[in-house]
Parts: C-alpha cells; sequence; structure tokens
C-alpha cells in the first residue's frame, strides 16, 4: 500500500489541546462485529463490551520529563528531547538548533545543567552530562512534559499527571502510552471485580513515533527501534488466556508491537530488548485479538497498525464517521475499541 492511501482530512479544531475534566468522561468509538456496525459509546462503558476470560495487556512505561531548554556555549538557543537514557550519564535526544552542534561542543541547559555532545547517530546526539547527579534526577529536576507537536501550547503542571497512565511505573518513555490515558483506578477496580485478568508489559515510546514517514512506499519506511520488556508471568497469562478461549486485548499500540515482536510459532517468549516491528495491513496477527487506541495522525504508523487489525476500508470509514460526529482526536483525545474484521490480515 502507498502512503497517500492512509490520509484522511481533519479540522484543527478537532484536535485535543487539554485533557477531559474525568479521564474515564471520553467518548469511544467501537468497530465490533461481522457486520462492522459502529456504536458511539462513552469509554465508561468499555467493561460490558469484554468477556469472561478476557486479558487485558498495559504498557506500563513512564513518561520522563523528557524536554530541556539551554543554548550552545557560542549563544544560540538549543532545544534537547530525549529520545532514550542510555545510562546514567549519557542519553540520545533529538537537538533543535539553528545549526547542528559539533562533537565536542557544550550546551548551556536550564538549572545551570551542562551537556556534552559526545557523537551524532543518524537523527540523533549522543549527549553526556557530567558525575555525579544521575540524568534522570536531573530531568525530574529540570525537564518538561514532551508534548506531542500537534497539542500547540507549552506544557503545564496538570500535564504531569494527565500524560501519565494512573499505573506508569517503568520512568523512559517520551511519548505517553494514549490509550491507557482513558482509565483511572475506579476503572481498573471495575475490571478487576469483574474477574477481568490484566498483565503489564513495557514498551518505552520513542520520539520517532511522532517522526513523519517521508516514502510513499510504506515497505521502505525504516522504524526507530524502541525498548521492550515482556515478562514470562504475560507469556504464561496469555498461554492461560488462549486455554479458556479467551481474547488478548492490547490496551495501545504499544502494547500489540510489543506482544506481536516476541510471538514464535510456539507461542510467546520472554524477551528484553529493542524491536523494530512495523505493522501494516496484511500482517497477520499472532497474539492480539483487539485493540483499545485512540485516534491517530493521518499517514502514520500508528494509523497503519490500526488498519492491520481492524481491517483498511473499516477503520478508515471509522475515522470519517468520527470526524463527522465531533470526535476529539490524539493523545488527549477519545478513543476505539477495534475486533478484527473480514478484511484484516487479507
Amino acid at each position: 500500500m502507498r502512503l497517500s492511501d492512509f490520509h484522511y482530512d481533519l479540522p484543527q479544531e478537532l484536535i485535543a489541546q487539554h485533557p477531559l475534566p474525568e479521564r474515564a468522561c471520553s467518548r469511544l468509538l467501537v468497530l465490533d462485529g461481522p457486520g462492522r456496525a459502529l456504536q458511539d459509546r462513552t469509554f465508561s462503558e468499555f467493561p460490558g463490551l469484554l468477556r469472561a476470560g478476557d486479558l487485558l495487556v498495559f504498557n506500563d512505561t513512564r513518561v520522563i520529563p523528557a524536554r530541556l531548554y539551554g543554548h550552545k556555549r557560542s549563544g544560540g538557543r538549543v532545544e534537547v528531547l530525549v529520545e532514550r537514557v542510555l545510562d546514567e550519564h549519557r542519553v540520545l535526544a533529538q537537538l533543535r538548533a539553528s545549526r547542528a552542534p559539533t562533537a565536542g561542543s557544550e550546551l548551556l541547559l536550564e538549572g545551570a545543567v551542562c551537556a556534552q555532545v559526545r557523537a551524532r547517530q543518524g537523527p540523533f546526539f549522543e549527549l553526556g552530562f557530567a558525575a555525579p547527579r544521575p540524568v534522570l534526577d536531573i530531568l525530574t529536576a529540570h525537564g518538561h512534559v514532551p508534548l506531542p507537536p500537534y497539542i500547540e501550547r507549552a506544557d503545564e503542571a496538570g500535564d504531569q499527571e494527565r500524560y501519565q497512565t494512573v499505573y506508569a511505573r517503568r520512568p523512559g518513555a517520551v511519548a505517553a502510552p494514549t490509550a491507557g490515558l482513558h482509565f483511572d483506578a475506579y476503572l481498573l477496580d471495575v475490571l478487576r471485580n469483574a474477574g477481568i485478568a490484566m498483565e503489564f508489559v513495557t514498551l518505552h515510546v520513542g520520539a520517532g513515533t511522532f517522526q513523519p514517514i517521508r516514502v510513499e512506499d510504506i515497505s521502505h519506511h525504516p522504524m526507530h527501534p524502541e525498548y521492550l520488556e515482556v515478562d514470562a508471568s504475560v507469556c504464561a497469562a496469555v498461554a492461560r488466556c488462549r486455554e479458556r478461549r479467551g481474547r488478548v486485548i492490547a490496551v495501545g499500540t504499544t502494547s500489540v508491537r510489543a506482544l506481536e515482536s516476541v510471538a514464535a510459532a510456539d507461542g510467546l517468549r520472554p524477551y528484553r530488548g529493542e524491536t523494530t516491528l512495523f505493522i501494516t495491513p496484511g500482517y497477520r496477527f499472532r497474539v492480539v485479538d483487539a485493540l483499545i487506541t485512540n485516534f491517530h495522525l493521518p499517514r502514520s504508523t500508528l494509523l497503519m497498525l490500526v488498519c492491520a487489525l481492524g481491517g483498511y476500508g473499516s477503520v478508515m470509514a471509522a475515522y470519517g464517521h468520527a470526524v463527522t460526529h465531533g470526535y476529539r482526536f490524539y493523545s488527549y483525545g477519545d478513543a476505539m475499541f477495534i475486533t478484527p474484521g473480514t478484511e484484516a490480515g487479507s
């Protein structure tokens, strides 16, 4: 398929700039069943769409305050967006400056923090921070919430809590796994009390998730690597779900990529490492049976993944419905619940 196949028109006013007052008050567009009829629901109704024996798989990554502002020692302004924490004193980052800094140059950042440019790796720069302060401590003290570029405002105090899932526990992401933003403590308790099984994987979302695809033939698009962990307990839970004929329901596209990245012919295998899995229409899902997800940008790898699961025609029609009916889009927007149609995998 071509990049242009995944275009849709979106009015600017439908891009959510702030979260709703309550997480579970978002709308939920349901694409389910063989007839692919759309249902307009609210997210608080989500537990009623589940069946006994289903397994929900969440991504427990935690967003770090990954954006820093400052200037080069030569005087030009610079913005740092951390892509990945490499160790206690090194990061891989995107830099925005009038002229790219060279290896060996220094950046003077907020909080009197000094970082040295060590090397360039493609679109990213390796930065070193002086000991003894660990880089995560520096980011926590001086960093800003890395809101996506389509949220056209500076980060605010409330974003520190709302651009984070309530179950986030593993620091390392520079973008939120946004499908999980709709779950609050009460809704999680409702699910537990209903006997719905829940497991957690970790995939640290990188800033590459917002990088545009620059080739018309999508098969030539290189995915940025992202770090993931899937423990043996998750593999065992998926096996038990299969035995009781339940569905594996991924909460977010990151959970999909984590599970499908570790799928083997004889089931899931525990794994810690990187993935560059790119899921497009025609992909045969080995693990995931259904998906909770937000609405994604046109021409994005995330929209392509959703089309792969829900069927290209059905998903694109659902997006048209969402636009017509005023759904809120992107990170702070509304959600979809999607099960495969006959198109998926074809």
